[in-house]
């Protein structure tokens, strides 16, 4: 690459990684997001759809920041090694300029951010992940000043008046002449420019921090505190002023375990109810903590005065918030994934024993994948509830369950077989029997197109994007001019 193409190559990727650094905060404000989605939530369904996609979008637009940060790169380093002109070893100029330095810095953090987000760093070391990721902060100052030493030098303003490059360019010779109407141009260093791009963005996420800042010294009372079989841990808490909607959810920080760490989860209780509520599966060693924090590794009952004091920013908005406006919804869950629907069967039962005609849904079929045995324990006891009172209120017809063992052992498999004859379950203990293997869904979608003629059915998943892709495709390929199924998945 030579001079005259180096720098242009140089300074296009640099000019779409101001745009994308742009882009890259506004997915992770949370309360805009959200606002934004029941602002727009009555004029365009599709439209707020759109928006529980945020993360997706936040990692497309970092895919483009490393790519043009890269490109940029290797042209500048093109640059330096065709310029006749530089004086200095291109390492120096890198650790002793304020654009070397600046871009060093920007390079570094990047990679860190980068590679720490792989899936299988953020499961396994999320405190890797979140701490790392805290470095965007580091890579937006050294963004910002990367322009600050100029060292890209354009014609002055006032130069352009004396000479102008669509009348002189081809007059060169004739430069600073007596009776040329062309000066000799004078070149200066740009003014940095990213400022002007990153500033609106940056001003939101401050407003964002502030809010969550305000939130988290809100008093956070926990009343109760369960513990369930397979370590789940349910925290029963109250807030003054705190009101959800079925389906969302909330960020939870614990001081005692860390000051920085807040963690997603969904809330499991229904807006009907005084207090709201979370389960945690025990699977890091935050939540580790947290569980014995709680009183999780002792046999004794916690005092209330002892249990650990707690923050709650949110909560916010998901796909399963629009669950009742839909005639027929299919839930699917996976594992730990029922969570948020554990909410929504809990606000249609009260709303339908409170015969509420609010209420637009009229059916609801309700899918649970697990790989073993102990994810069913906790949420059997609900199911059971709801089994029990509609069987009292000869509402069977409203809700259609299906539970679905994934994996099972050959010890398990005998002792399933004995007692398959039973009355009610031997796994959940629920009338309904639990089934063994993966769902047929070609077959489910095909019955539930049959009937519910001339209707709009939404299906809510929450698990994983394998499930999520199969399905997205099934409500594609069942979807006819008299029923249609429209995906919605939950991403947080």
């Amino acid at each position: 690459m030579n001079f005259l193409q180096a720098l242009p190559w140089a300074r296009a990727p640099a000019a779409c990684l101001n745009f994308n650094c742009m882009l890259i905060l506004l997915p992770v404000c949370r309360n805009l997001l959200s606002f934004l989605r029941g602002t727009i939530q009555c004029c365009s369904r599709t439209a707020a759809r759109q928006l529980d996609r945020n993360l997706t979008f936040h990692k497309l637009v970092a895919y483009m920041i490393a790519f043009h940060t890269g490109t940029a790169f290797l042209c500048v380093t093109g640059f330096n090694s065709s310029n006749c002109v530089l004086l200095q070893n291109p390492t120096i100029v890198m650790f002793t300029t304020i654009a070397g330095l600046t871009g060093v810095a920007i390079t570094l953090a990047l990679i860190l951010i980068i590679s720490s987000s792989m899936e299988v760093i953020r499961r396994s070391y999320f405190e890797v992940f979140w701490y790392t990721h805290h470095l965007f902060v580091i890579f937006f100052i050294g963004l910002v000043f990367h322009g600050y030493g100029r060292i890209v030098r354009g014609q002055t303003f006032a130069s352009l008046d004396t000479n102008d490059p669509d009348v002189c360019a081809d007059k060169f010779e004739e430069w600073g002449g007596n009776g040329s109407n062309c000066a000799v141009p004078v070149f200066a260093g740009n003014p940095p420019g990213t400022w002007k791009w990153v500033v609106a963005p940056m001003f939101l996420y401050v407003c964002e921090r502030i809010i969550r800042i305000y939130r988290s010294h809100q008093k956070v009372v926990i009343t109760k505190v369960v513990m369930h079989p397979s370590k789940t841990l349910e925290l029963q808490m109250k807030k003054k002023g705190f009101r959800m909607e079925v389906g969302q959810y909330v960020f939870i920080q614990c001081p005692s375990v860390s000051r920085l760490e807040w963690h997603p989860f969904t809330l499991t209780s229904a807006p009907e109810e005084d207090y709201f509520s979370a389960h945690i599966r025990i699977v890091g060693d935050w939540t580790q903590e947290l569980y014995e924090a709680c009183g999780g590794d002792k046999t004794e009952p916690q005092e209330a005065w002892n249990l650990p004091k707690v923050a709650i920013d949110g909560p916010f908005g998901t796909a399963s918030e629009d669950v009742f406006r839909y005639e027929v919804v299919m839930l699917v869950g996976a594992g730990i994934g029922v969570t948020p629907f554990a909410s929504i069967l809990k606000s249609v039962w009260y709303k339908r024993i409170q015969n509420n005609q609010d209420v637009f849904t009229k059916k609801i079929y309700f899918y649970w994948l697990c790989p073993e045995t102990e994810a069913f324990e906790w949420f059997a006891d609900l199911l059971q509830s709801l089994e029990g009172q509609m069987a009292e209120k000869s509402m069977t017809d409203f809700l259609s369950y299906n539970i679905y063992l994934t994996r099972w052992k050959e010890t398990e498999a005998a002792h399933f077989r004995v007692h398959h004859e039973a009355e009610n379950d031997p796994i959940t203990g629920l009338k309904q029997k639990t089934l063994y293997g993966k769902p047929n869904w070609d077959n489910e979608f095909t019955n539930i197109a049959a009937k519910h003629p001339r209707s709009k059915v939404g299906v809510f998943l929450c698990g994983p994007p394998g499930l999520g892709k199969s399905l997205e495709k099934q409500c594609l390929s069942h979807s006819a001019a008299d029923v249609k199924f429209i995906f919605n998945k939950e991403n947080f």
